[in-house]
């Protein structure tokens, strides 16, 4: 029997992100695309710039006041920090209440939101229909610590790095292939939003220090952690098993992963396990795909439980 497929809108889809999350869309059987967004796009057709999507919708540009009335049944807010909360105010004041996803930090911090990272946060869904989609990097941090959070014994420390995609399509020196080229840009050494974020929601303080390379997409964190009690690395394989068995974007792999095999992957691996000679300390490494389990997929599976279909629909596993 054939069923009518629910109308999402992209507010905001000239960036990386939401060129993926058009892809997701494409290949999706329940869900077609309402509207895309874009100001600097306005006009041109999407499949022009998304290969992947079939058919004769053009970007648009309407205003925030304007979006409630393009009936969308799911919003994917995919626009820079600060910008998500006037179209959100729209929504309130026409009474309409869409799914809305936002991929920002705007509301990261906010429990009146649902914060969904899946594999960590799923018994926690309510139904709510408004969902905060976690940062790349907190994703790739609270996987890392949260198996472990209960032997630690001080902050986690992490070094993360990522490509230049990360930063986004407003040019800036983080995503200048010059200024990166045979380089390593530090930045926001103290206080990142993401080190923040997974301080919030995995409940104890975190050290971040994020960096820039000169590839494209994917990111890599290295994550100190010493332990309140000495372990083998057996247990703390065993402790990562248990947490994401079953997990199908979820991967516990015995070698540090690679960020190179990352690209392009709708998965995050976890890795490495390396353990200091008294086993009360140990180093993991975690990838993944910035613009895809850091963003648009992780957007989707949080799209498809709230929709009421299953969570890896559309999402290549």
């Amino acid at each position: 029997m054939a069923t009518t497929k629910k109308r999402i809108g992209i507010v905001g889809a000239r960036g990386h992100t939401g060129a993926e999350l058009i892809r997701l869309v494409a290949a999706h059987p329940a869900l077609e695309l309402a509207y895309v967004s874009s100001r600097e796009l306005d006009g041109q057709r999407v499949d022009a710039h998304v290969s992947d999507y079939k058919g004769d919708l053009h970007y648009s540009s309407p205003a925030h006041e304007d979006l409630p009335g393009l009936d969308a049944d799911v919003v994917v807010l995919a626009l820079p920090n600060g910008k998500a909360s006037v179209c959100v105010e729209a929504f309130d004041a026409a009474g309409k209440y869409p799914v809305i996803v936002d991929l920002s930090a705007d509301y990261r911090f906010d429990n009146d939101w649902y914060y969904s990272l899946p594999e960590l946060t799923r018994n926690k869904w309510r139904g709510e229909k408004r969902i905060s989609n976690p940062g790349c990097y907190a994703t790739a941090i609270q996987l890392s610590v949260a198996p472990l959070k209960d032997v630690l014994a001080a902050p986690p420390v992490c070094f993360g790095v990522s490509g230049y995609s990360g930063a986004g399509t407003t040019p800036s020196d983080k995503n200048n292939p010059e200024k990166l080229r045979d380089n390593l840009m530090p930045y926001s050494l103290t206080g990142h939003m993401h080190e923040k974020e997974a301080s919030r929601h995995l409940g104890v303080p975190v050290e971040f220090m994020p960096h820039v390379a000169p590839h494209f997409r994917g990111l890599t964190v290295t994550t100190n952690l010493y332990l309140s009690r000495a372990l083998k690395r057996e247990d703390v394989l065993a402790r990562f098993q248990y947490a994401y068995e079953g997990e199908k974007l979820v991967r516990v792999v015995d070698e540090a992963p690679w960020v190179s095999q990352i690209a392009n992957k709708h998965h995050a691996e976890v890795g490495g396990f390396a353990m200091s000679a008294d086993g009360k300390r140990v180093v993991i490494v975690a990838t993944l795909d910035n613009l895809l389990k850091g963003a648009a997929t992780q957007a989707m599976q949080n799209i498809n439980r709230a929709i009421g279909v299953d969570e890896y629909t559309a999402i290549p596993v």
